[in-house]
């Protein structure tokens, strides 16, 4: 196909035009997207889609061991779970941590993530620092607590040294110490590699931002809070989703490491108990229906995160 465009000197010349695709190859193109999407697709329905409808179906079963015959529960699952104190204490326990864990985790990453971000002396070192407990493994991190908090351990040696003996305390075996330890555990294992994400997140702020603010006075825990946190606010909100479903789902790995649920069920959350019950006392159905409500506390969470975090321009 041809058409007739203007030349220099005012001739006309033909020059060719692509035709546009005909509906054949269009809906071959689609046929082909179509069919590479299918092996994401299956493998979203299998280890995604798959497990999670397993939850819901094991949680309305009587299983007592992988290699023991299933029986139909139907709710009986549920009045076992209400009914029993344990569950009660770790969702206590699981509510005190994401309370007081995420927002000390998200207020001091930010605060860190900002001041690395104003570029101080020795801001490359100091953002490499900051990463080192995201490069340690779980065990190692749980051996190096459990060397600080033991009873003849480094705080308790530290206490001693400096006339401080009566407040010593066997901190990962004491009831009112116990989860305090693991909380801890979980702001440190975080707060770096959140800091440090947030402070590349902050480096793509306009300069003429800051800038601006400091012309107007602005000094800097007012910028920081008043200038550049609303800029980032939908980040700050991602990142938060991020550390409450790893402090919802990832302290039971801590919990078995550190503590075991103990003394008594002081330390013992929702994940914690999913796996003691499912691994060790063979009981799958409460397992799974702890599992349902962890899902739907994670979903519940989700949700009002990012309400909360959502842009208001």
């Amino acid at each position: 196909m041809t058409m007739l465009s203007s030349a220099p000197g005012g001739a006309s010349v033909r020059g060719p035009v692509t035709p546009p695709p005909s509906a054949s190859v269009t809906k071959r193109r689609t046929q082909g997207g179509v069919i590479l999407a299918v092996p994401a697709l299956v493998w979203y329905l299998v280890f995604m889609v798959g497990p999670l409808v397993a939850i819901f179906v094991i949680a309305a079963l009587h299983w007592p061991g992988m290699l023991q015959p299933v029986s139909f529960a139907g709710t009986g699952n549920i009045s076992t779970v209400l009914d029993d104190p344990v569950f009660w204490d770790a969702v206590q326990n699981t509510a005190v941590q994401l309370v007081v864990a995420v927002p000390l985790m998200i207020v001091g990453a930010y605060m860190l993530g900002y001041y690395v971000a104003q570029k101080p002396p020795g801001h490359r070192v100091l953002r490499y620092l900051l990463f080192i407990p995201g490069l340690i493994s779980t065990p190692a991190k749980a051996m190096v607590f459990y060397a600080v908090l033991s009873p003849d351990g480094l705080l308790n040696g530290a206490l001693d040294k400096v006339g401080l003996g009566s407040l010593t305390d066997a901190w990962l075996a004491s009831p009112s110490t116990a989860l305090a330890s693991l909380i801890l555990l979980d702001v440190w294992s975080g707060i770096g590699f959140t800091a440090v994400l947030f402070a590349a997140r902050l480096g793509s702020v306009p300069d003429e931002i800051g800038e601006a603010a400091q012309l107007d006075g602005a000094g800097h825990w007012r910028a920081m809070w008043r200038i550049h946190f609303p800029v980032i606010r939908d980040f700050v909100g991602v990142v938060t989703m991020l550390q409450f479903l790893w402090t919802l789902f990832g302290s039971a790995q801590n919990v078995l490491l550190l503590t075991q649920g103990g003394p008594g069920s002081s330390s013992t959350t929702l994940s914690f108990l999913v796996y003691q019950k499912a691994f060790i006392a063979a009981d799958l159905g409460y397992s799974q229906t702890v599992g349902v409500v962890l899902f739907l506390v994670g979903l519940a969470g989700l949700l009002t995160i990012r309400r909360v975090f959502r842009q208001n321009y």
